[in-house]
């Protein structure tokens, strides 16, 4: 990170000001490419670090000074630490190189995080793209509320396999496509967990090489459009449910590509097995439990 911002600073795209290390953000002409906006757009109603050492409001920290109950590192202006942005500069170029072909991260994180990450990559770089293409994901909610760990609404998959096969959760979240916010619920688990029971039903090992229609594979063309990718596979399973083995063929070849159906139909009927072994007794208790919760306002998935 102190190398990168280095070659920043001899590059004048980057300043220092009383142990203070700045981007400077006009030195780039491409900044707010990445959002499609100009940089008096991007920053209009932002909240932007306030500060008398920066030249301007928009300009970003690559180092700050640090006070002795803060953690701090050597450097050539002072002890202190990164900003938060040069370090995925850094730890890309020494793992992936220059350049690398997908970038992912939230919607929340396309500006400031992802424009500033390019524009100090490319300046340090002297390259024309730091990512060939980005992927920005919506969030999962619950009751329309963002999973998040300080809401103590998240779920976690240790807890989420004593109930559910793991291509419940492949198919609950490839159901809505990966930019779009998905509000979380039991009923998309059980939606999703019936579609798998019936699609088993036609599954069949393919035989030699099978290839999967072009227009049934269109849809994750189009920016990974999933839900229009399983709308395909839906009319592949009624083609197949009425059809030949080589409509069952490639209907199964259709959902592995995506990991469905990617288990044999006795191991899947095995953990539906296991599943139905839970007690009444358990069950009349975590309703106990849950009702407790409830009363307490104490209800929350864990």
């Amino acid at each position: 990170m102190i190398d990168m911002i280095n070659i920043l600073i001899k590059k004048n795209n980057a300043y220092e000001n009383k142990s203070h290390v700045y981007f400077d953000v006009s030195s780039f002409k491409d900044y707010g490419k990445l959002s499609n906006k100009n940089v008096d757009e991007l920053f209009a109603g932002a909240r932007v670090e306030v500060s008398e050492n920066k030249k301007r409001p928009e300009d970003f920290v690559l180092w700050k000074p640090s006070t002795n109950e803060e953690p701090g590192w050597d450097s050539p202006w002072g002890r202190g630490r990164p900003g938060w942005h040069i370090e995925c500069s850094a730890m890309s170029k020494k793992y992936l190189g220059d350049t690398f072909d997908i970038h992912g991260g939230g919607r929340d994180l396309l500006f400031p995080h992802h424009e500033n990450e390019i524009a100090q990559s490319r300046c340090a770089n002297e390259n024309k793209y730091l990512s060939n293409f980005w992927i920005h994901n919506g969030f999962i909610t619950v009751s329309n509320e963002k999973m998040s760990k300080s809401l103590g609404n998240i779920f976690r998959i240790k807890d989420f396999y004593k109930k559910y096969n793991g291509q419940v959760l492949r198919l609950a979240l490839m159901s809505t496509h990966y930019k779009q916010a998905m509000d979380w619920s039991e009923d998309l688990l059980i939606q999703s967990k019936k579609t798998l029971d019936k699609w088993y039903e036609c599954q069949k090992k393919p035989v030699g090489k099978v290839l999967i229609p072009d227009e049934d594979l269109s849809p994750l063309y189009d920016d990974i459009n999933t839900p229009g990718y399983i709308s395909n596979i839906h009319k592949l399973y009624d083609k197949a449910s009425k059809g030949s083995d080589k409509d069952k063929e490639i209907f199964t070849t259709a959902c592995n590509f995506i990991g469905l159906l990617s288990e044999p139909k006795s191991k899947w009927q095995e953990f539906k097995k296991n599943i139905l072994q839970i007690s009444e007794e358990v069950i009349l208790q975590k309703i106990k439990e849950r009702d407790t919760a409830r009363d307490n306002k104490k209800l929350r998935i864990s």
